[in-house]
C-alpha cells in the first residue's frame, strides 16, 4: 500500500504538486492522467525520491520513505521513462542485470533472472541477451526496459509514459503485455499518461491531475459515470464517454440464448469491439464463442450493447 498525504513540491512561489492525498492498494494499476504541467509526473517521481517534495509525505506499507537512503529507495522500486532509458554501451543481458548487481546478487542467480524475464517477454534470451539497444525495435526496446525495471523483484513499478513512443499496434500489444506480468507477479504499479483512454484500459483506479491538484480519485466507472468537474469531464470526452464506457466490460457478461449467423464473437472481447463489429457488418446479433475452445455460448444483440452504453442511473 502506497499513502499519500498532503503532498507539495514548490518550485519557488509556484506549487507543481499541490496538497495531494490518495492511497494506492496493493497489487493494483493507478494511472495518473492529466495534460501537460499538470504535475502528474512530479507526483509519481516523489514516491521514488527522484524529486524530493516540499511538505507532505509517502508511506510505503506504513514506512515513511524517507526512512531508507534514496539510492536504497531506488534500487526496491521499478522505473520505466517513455525512451527507455536503456544503457547503449550494454547489451540487453546486461541492462537487465544492472539493479541485481548493485543488490550483489550472484551471478548464477542474476543470469537465471535475465533469461526468465526475455522468455517472459516472449524475446529468446540466446538471440536478444548479447545485442544492443539500437538492434532493436522500439516495441522490443520498451519490453526490455520493463523487465529491467522488474529484474530485481520489486513490489513497486512506476512509469513514465511508458507507451507514449509506440505506435497503435505495438503500443496496445506492449499494454497488453504488461496487464499480463502485472497479474502474474502481483505488481502494484502507477503510470503517468496523458491519454485518458489508456488509463481508462489499463488502470484500476485513475488520478486526474490539473494545475498540481488531484481533481478526482476514482475506478474508471466511476469517473466516465459522474465526473467530478468539468475539466475532468472535458477530458473524458463527451463524444467518446460511451464507448468508453463500454470498453469496461467483456461480452461474456451479456451473453443471451438464441441463434445468429455471419462471424462469431469471442466472449473476452471488449463491448465497445463488439458494437464496432455489429454496426460495421450491419448485424442485429452475432454470435458468441468461449476464448478458449471456440465453443458456442449464445449471442450478443446489438440493442442489448447500444442500451449498455447509457450512463448509469
Amino acid at each position: 500500500m502506497i499513502e499519500i498525504s498532503g503532498l507539495t513540491k514548490l518550485y519557488g512561489d509556484n506549487a507543481v504538486v499541490n496538497d495531494v492525498s490518495f492511497t494506492v492498494e496493493p497489487r493494483s494499476v493507478t494511472a495518473i492522467v492529466g495534460t501537460s504541467g499538470s504535475g502528474k509526473t512530479t507526483l509519481m517521481r516523489m514516491i521514488n525520491r527522484m524529486t524530493e517534495p516540499t511538505h507532505g509525505r509517502i508511506l510505503i506499507d506504513g514506512q515513511d520513505n524517507r526512512s531508507l537512503p534514496a539510492h536504497e529507495l531506488r534500487r526496491r522500486i521499478g522505473y520505466v521513462i517513455q525512451n527507455h532509458g536503456l544503457f547503449p554501451h550494454r547489451t540487453v543481458a546486461e541492462n537487465i542485470a544492472t539493479v541485481p548487481g548493485l543488490l550483489g546478487w550472484d551471478r548464477e542467480r542474476i543470469e537465471a533472472r535475465v533469461r526468465e524475464l526475455l522468455s517472459l517477454f516472449q524475446l529468446d534470451p540466446a538471440q536478444y541477451g548479447p545485442r544492443y539497444p539500437h538492434e532493436l525495435s522500439g516495441g522490443q526496446q520498451q519490453r526490455v526496459g520493463v523487465a529491467r525495471a522488474l529484474a530485481a523483484e520489486p513490489n513497486i513499478l512506476l512509469m513514465d509514459e511508458p507507451f507514449g513512443a509506440l505506435d497503435p499496434i505495438i503500443r496496445a500489444k506492449a499494454q497488453a503485455d504488461l496487464l499480463d506480468i502485472q497479474k502474474r507477479f502481483g505488481t502494484t504499479i502507477i503510470f503517468v499518461t496523458h491519454d485518458m483512454e489508456e488509463a481508462i484500459h489499463m488502470g484500476d483506479r485513475i488520478a486526474v491531475m490539473d494545475d498540481g491538484r488531484l481533481l478526482q480519485y476514482d475506478t474508471p466507472a466511476q469517473i466516465l459515470a459522474r465526473p467530478a468537474t468539468p475539466f475532468v469531464e472535458e477530458l473524458i470526452g463527451a463524444s467518446e464517454r460511451p464507448f468508453r464506457f463500454l470498453s469496461l466490460g467483456k461480452v461474456a457478461d451479456m451473453v443471451e440464448e438464441g441463434s445468429a449467423a455471419g462471424t462469431p464473437i469471442a466472449s473476452a472481447t471488449s463491448r465497445r469491439d463488439a458494437l464496432a463489429e455489429l454496426l460495421w457488418s450491419g448485424r442485429e446479433a452475432a454470435p458468441v464463442i468461449a476464448e478458449r475452445g471456440g465453443a458456442a455460448l449464445g449471442i450478443v444483440r446489438r440493442a442489448r450493447l447500444i442500451a449498455e452504453a447509457a450512463r448509469p442511473a
